[in-house]
């Protein structure tokens, strides 16, 4: 990790409000659980409205990747964060472990279609391939999730966090399908400059 500021202040027992893109069960939503636990983590469905909530005071700070040590930028995130005005007061690198799920029961030889946000999908690209599955984008990992859990179709699957598939009752079919073992994303925490 470096900076200094990802954790609680000394002396500071107050919980905020952060910010992070997509629904619960997504990685940044990991993050937030796992470096601001005592925070209540607020899902955005896009990058900008979770940077803007920062901006108007509704949230106090706001948790965004930034980097992936497979594909590089995440974007527009990057861009976002670059050009938001915000402080950058920390930022730590977080390994990023991507399972495949689909409804409970359903084989993985039924999959015929998955669907993730699209840097999830960059980052299994080649074993997706490998495995001759369509791809399908979505806002987010978690939310992908989400509508494979409230479609009941068995031939679809999302790529998420294993946690998103204790959030909405899904199966897990495969673990690790990202590419690179050592896959992992920047994460940057920004606030509003003080005064």
């Amino acid at each position: 990790m470096t900076g200094s500021g990802i954790g609680r202040p000394a002396g500071d027992d107050r919980g905020g409000r952060t910010a992070f893109q997509g629904a619960p069960g997504a990685f940044s939503h990991e993050a937030c659980v796992e470096l601001r636990p005592w925070d209540v983590h607020v899902p955005f469905e896009t990058f900008a409205e979770a940077i803007e909530a920062v901006k108007t005071g509704d949230c106090d700070c706001a948790l965004i990747p930034v980097e992936n040590s497979t594909i590089g930028p995440v974007e527009p995130a990057a861009t976002l964060v670059a050009s938001a005005g915000l402080k950058q007061v920390a930022d730590v690198w977080r390994p990023i472990h991507i399972a495949l799920m689909a409804l409970d029961g359903v084989e993985i030889d039924q999959i015929r279609t998955v669907s993730s946000h699209p840097i999830a999908l960059r980052q299994c690209a080649g074993n997706l391939a490998a495995m001759g599955l369509e791809t399908v984008e979505a806002f987010d990992t978690a939310g992908a999730a989400r509508s494979v859990s409230e479609g009941n179709d068995p031939t679809r699957a999302a790529l998420a966090p294993v946690a998103a598939a204790e959030v909405y009752g899904l199966s897990i079919l495969r673990n690790d399908l990202q590419d690179s073992d050592t896959n992992s994303t920047r994460f940057v925490l920004l606030c509003r400059e003080a005064g």
